[in-house]
């Protein structure tokens, strides 16, 4: 029986080995999403208060709100652009990101791209964790006012009701986790429309009350011309990186699509379309809260809080709070589950796997990952410099390397008889590729005469590990043009 990554009526061949097989990662058989599971994955990866104040950012960047439209729509094609290739391999084998990336790395050195995932997920995992746990204590300080000596301590930079909120909140998440795929999934199809159904009940509120007087403009617009270029750029770069962890293991869901055609039209209705309305209607209520509340106001549950009714107030936390669980669930629990236990699938489940990350998000205390601009940017460009050269070389390796041909059994066979055991079951051209990509992209982060391109980290990842693998790769690429035996992929 599966322990939860869904369903599987794969037959374990003799020759899979158990350091790179339990039924977690097997080809998952039948595969059933259709295109509005994928759709929902994404609305409940956009519809969270991080998405929310992620989105009213790119308002205040002072470059005017159709430079902010123009390089939102450029942003969210290039991620649906990514998430289109990255998805494919996946969808045609119903293996997850780890086993797929046993392709490029080979079925050992595949833990090396798995627990770089795995790690950023945990961070991710905390910061959205305190997010929603956020909302949690600013509705009990609306109703249970005498609580507010307990938020005004601190332990770890937490105060005893910041805890209390986190922790609670990591509890629901758990719950929702532990029953498994089939959970998660009818989860996130009603958190992303519920959410919708507040956001415009609530950007209705605040256009009434602001009587129509709402800016799409958040900040005073400082560049024009040619000038607003450079800072178009940025906002598409901040776009892509804001998608870049669930973009690199899109595959852990590709998988579950019945073809790749659904596969592809989830993606559109749930990245270019659904963000682009989700940001309209996010600056629309953000700039309404300066005439109706006096101040700007860029987080959803502290708008929601202020409203004089106390069923609203409560109906609206509660549905960011679902959001944010909805995202923190499918972009950062699952993920972990499969990387972790890709490093030792005989003795770490798919479950266990999600627990190692749900309790180690507890210790980076990740409200201090995330509190202020500054570090927010810098934590995004940090991660972008590991996540854009992992992107390079899988997709320069399936694509341009392997040429869409897939040896499904060679994923599970420790050995020289598999395919991808390479030498000793690393892959060293994709180690060598990937590690001066990644010292790259952290020199242009914190050396400070690169730093004007640290928003750029993701790109200049993915063409450095990209470039790199391919010049590396050039025996095997070699070997494959002159017509090498090669298993074709599965559904291809």
């Amino acid at each position: 029986m599966s322990h939860g990554a869904g369903a599987t009526t794969f037959e374990r061949r003799p020759e899979y080995s158990d350091r790179l097989y339990n039924e977690d990662l097997a080809p998952l058989r039948p595969q059933t999403w259709n295109w509005y599971n994928i759709f929902a994955f994404w609305m409940s990866d956009v519809h969270s208060v991080g998405g929310y104040v992620f989105a009213g950012s790119l308002f205040a960047l002072g470059i005017g709100p159709l430079p902010v439209l123009i390089s939102l729509l450029a942003g969210i094609l290039i991620v649906n652009l990514f998430a289109n290739l990255v998805a494919k391999p996946s969808q045609m084998t119903g293996v997850p990101y780890p086993v797929i990336s046993r392709l490029s790395f080979g079925v050992l050195g595949a833990n090396v791209p798995a627990i770089i995932r795995g790690l950023i997920a945990v961070a991710w995992y905390g910061i959205q964790t305190y997010l929603a746990s956020s909302a949690l204590v600013l509705v009990l300080l609306r109703f249970f006012p005498d609580l507010q000596p307990l938020a005004q301590n601190s332990f770890l930079g937490l105060s005893t009701l910041g805890w209390a909120g986190f922790l609670t909140m990591w509890v629901l998440q758990a719950v929702v986790f532990w029953f498994g795929m089939n959970a998660i999934k009818k989860f996130i199809d009603f958190a992303g429309p519920a959410v919708y159904v507040v956001m415009f009940a609530l950007a209705a509120y605040i256009f009434i009350r602001a009587g129509g007087k709402v800016n799409l403009n958040l900040g005073e617009v400082k560049y024009t011309g040619a000038a607003v270029l450079f800072p178009m750029l940025t906002a598409v770069a901040l776009v892509v990186s804001y998608f870049s962890g669930p973009m690199l293991n899109f595959g852990d869901f590709s998988r579950y699509g019945q073809n790749f055609a659904a596969v592809k039209r989830g993606n559109f209705w749930g990245l270019p379309v659904n963000f682009l309305l989700f940001s309209l209607v996010t600056v629309i209520t953000t700039s309404g809260t300066l005439p109706v509340f006096g101040k700007l106001i860029t987080d959803p549950i502290e708008t929601v809080a202020l409203i004089d009714n106390s069923f609203a107030v409560v109906l609206g936390a509660f549905t960011f709070v679902t959001a944010t669980i909805g995202i923190n669930i499918v972009a950062n629990f699952v993920s972990p589950a499969f990387d972790f236990s890709n490093v030792a699938p005989k003795h770490i489940s798919w479950r266990t796997g999600g627990f190692i990350a749900a309790a180690a998000s507890v210790f980076i205390t990740p409200w201090n990952l995330f509190n202020n601009p500054g570090v927010i940017h810098l934590t995004l460009d940090t991660l972008a410099a590991f996540i854009g050269p992992l992107f390079g070389i899988l997709l320069v390796d399936f694509y341009l390397v392997k040429r869409q041909q897939i040896d499904l059994d060679s994923l599970y066979v420790a050995g020289p008889q598999s395919r991808y055991w390479y030498q000793g079951g690393w892959n060293l051209s994709a180690v060598w590729a990937l590690v001066p990509a990644v010292l790259m992209g952290l020199a242009i982060n914190f050396v400070p005469a690169l730093k004007g391109l640290a928003n750029f980290a993701w790109f200049t990842g993915v063409l450095l590990g990209g470039v790199f693998y391919y010049a590396l790769s050039a025996r095997e690429r070699l070997a494959n043009l002159g017509g090498a035996p090669i298993t074709p992929a599965v559904g291809d």
